[in-house]
């Protein structure tokens, strides 16, 4: 009998299942909208589960997001008159860090749970707990402080409260980290919780200065007795841990156009060349402003190549030998920002040969708005180039790189 007593004891044991975390992935994305060019904000993605599925219109007054979690909670013994069930969650502002997994850049997110909820399950009815026949009678008096639609101090009402006979579901708003003390005004056999239903609010950062790419990130909590989310001594979850994983996809928009026959740029004199033919009168400036058109929503970078031996002076030449120098000057629209930091408009931003240019912080995002490359001979240049008897047309070839790659 012994030997009996002791086998199943191990064959128990060996059955039990190990306790495993719940792992809930929280998703949002930030892609520029045309539209809306100036809401630079993350948009939730993880689909609503429990409370926001079921009742919509309540989460999106209050921009609240939820989802369901596979935690019970089970009393551990009776419930006496008197004693309460006192729910805490950590309704406090939270800080975890997130990582671009390709450029290991790192950002701060903050998280909070903004409201709770579940569905208990009573082991009879609540009017046979309190000795009336109403079902709703019997739920309003089980509990010193009413039905649970009501919420504890400093808890708040959230307007949901659906009942059998033997359940009752409940969510409330958590403006604060402290307990929630439900208490029993009469014996109680025995009660459980059946899932989680728990409301979230996330601050994230500014999506303009980060990079593009998923920025990913957890936020561990434990549930039980004294930890984060506490349903008190006596109700005891079936898992003791809890996982947020933080998916932040960031989707930039770069993009720049050249309106039609814009990548064959003459360079001229103000008025044309008629003076210098006619009159032999010298021009002060030969140039050409070629007008692009910018979307941007994101830090990014530009490259000039030309032929050059350095520095901002790019070459044209011809077959009879000539060359001069030119310079290629860069003007971006408002609400994009130079190296010098927010505000410092990029008006003439000097290109210079196979160096990077930047970088440029849009300071919300720029839809296709007009930007321009200025094109002009350096004086020296033009002194050299307009001699009397030359007679020529010079060419060259310049690529201008916009890169986020920052």
């Amino acid at each position: 009998m012994k030997r009996l007593t002791a086998s199943c004891g191990l064959a128990l044991a060996l059955s039990m299942p190990a306790a495993q975390a719940v792992n809930q992935e929280i998703r949002a994305l930030f892609r520029p909208d045309s539209s809306q060019p100036n809401k630079n904000v993350f948009i939730n993605q993880t689909p609503n589960s429990g409370y926001c599925a079921e009742y919509p219109g309540e989460c999106a007054e209050n921009s609240m997001f939820s989802i369901q979690l596979p935690f019970r909670f089970t009393a551990s013994r009776f419930l006496g008159a008197g004693e309460g069930i006192p729910l805490k969650v950590p309704a406090n502002w939270r800080r975890l860090t997130v990582t671009n997994v390709d450029t290991q850049e790192t950002e701060v997110v903050e998280v909070r749970i903004s409201g709770i909820g579940s569905k208990f399950y009573l082991s009879e009815s609540a009017a046979k707990l309190v000795g009336v026949s109403d079902i709703l009678e019997g739920h309003q008096k089980l509990w010193t402080n009413k039905s649970w639609v009501y919420a504890s101090a400093p808890c708040q009402y959230s307007g949901v409260g659906f009942y059998s006979p033997e359940t009752y579901r409940f969510f409330w708003k958590t403006p604060v980290e402290a307990a929630c003390v439900k208490v029993a005004a009469y014996f109680i056999p025995d009660i459980y919780f059946d899932t989680l239903d728990v409301a979230y609010e996330l601050r994230t950062p500014n999506p303009l200065g980060m990079s593009s790419g998923l920025y990913t990130g957890s936020m561990a909590y434990r549930v039980g007795p004294s930890g984060d989310f506490d349903f008190g001594q006596t109700l005891l979850p079936n898992d003791g841990n809890l996982t947020l994983d933080f998916v932040l996809d960031v989707q930039h928009t770069l993009k720049v156009d050249i309106p039609p026959g814009g990548n064959n740029v003459t360079l001229e004199p103000v008025g044309g060349w008629a003076p210098w033919l006619d009159s032999g009168r010298k021009p002060t400036r030969i140039f050409r402003d070629q007008l692009f058109y910018i979307s941007a929503s994101s830090r990014f970078k530009v490259l000039m190549l030309c032929n050059s031996t350095g520095g901002t002076a790019c070459k044209m030449g011809s077959q009879e030998g000539n060359s001069s120098d030119f310079e290629v000057f860069m003007s971006l629209p408002a609400g994009i920002s130079g190296p010098g930091g927010p505000g410092a408009n990029v008006t003439r931003h000097p290109l210079r040969f196979n160096v990077w240019a930047g970088p440029f912080q849009p300071g919300l995002y720029v839809d296709r708005k007009p930007g321009t490359l200025h094109f002009e001979m350096t004086p020296f240049a033009i002194d050299f180039l307009l001699r009397p008897g030359v007679t020529d047309r010079l060419r060259g070839n310049v690529t201008v790189i916009w890169d986020s790659d920052v």
